[in-house]
């Protein structure tokens, strides 16, 4: 089995659920298998807070070695990915030093709560330390018929959502452009595996 990482940050579950919809899409993928992670809390310390009770695992640098492909997404913050993963990004010397990603594909995605939060840029913010990793980054093609409709979510860079007031729920086009962009990894994935 091709494992592929999808790893987030979520505070309230709405990144959550793209990573969700997303790890439905590589699943899609014969021989494709989607390993859920996410990264720790940060206090106004500094300090890493404990693992959910009820969630995903904690990513560690042994998941990137041991992926074909990453799916990484983070709530908008400022137009810029949230701190948690961004700590976790930092964390990643070694894999840089060794080329652990290089020439592996990834996706980013997103949730905001308004239309013009900077979804775009978080997505651009999460795609830079995959570049300089070596990664090869996948987005969503205007073959998409969803990318045309939405209202919503949704952008060629990655999937991504709009949490408009008290409604939680991904729309029908978010969540058929997260598992879009969940196919289209594995796929690569897939290619670029039985052609090494």
């Amino acid at each position: 089995m091709r494992k592929i990482l999808v790893l987030y940050y979520s505070r309230h579950g709405n990144t959550r659920q793209l990573a969700r919809h997303i790890a439905r899409g590589i699943e899609q993928v014969d021989d494709c298998e989607a390993v859920l992670r996410t990264v720790a809390e940060i206090d106004s310390m500094g300090k890493l807070g404990e693992p959910p009770f009820d969630g995903d695992p904690f990513v560690t640098h042994d998941d990137l070695k041991a992926c074909c492909g990453l799916a990484m997404g983070s709530p908008v913050r400022f137009g810029n990915m949230a701190a948690p993963l961004k700590h976790f990004i930092d964390s990643t010397s070694a894999q840089w030093l060794a080329g652990t990603l290089i020439g592996k594909p990834a996706c980013v995605f997103t949730s905001s709560s308004s239309m013009h939060g900077g979804q775009e840029t978080t997505l651009q913010s999460m795609m830079l330390p995959l570049l300089h990793h070596g990664m090869l980054i996948v987005g969503l093609p205007y073959s998409e018929p969803e990318l045309h409709t939405t209202r919503a979510g949704g952008t060629p860079y990655g999937a991504s959502h709009l949490n408009q007031g008290q409604q939680k729920q991904l729309q029908s086009d978010e969540t058929a452009l997260a598992q879009a962009l969940g196919r289209r990894l594995a796929e690569t994935a897939s290619k670029l595996t039985d052609n090494s």
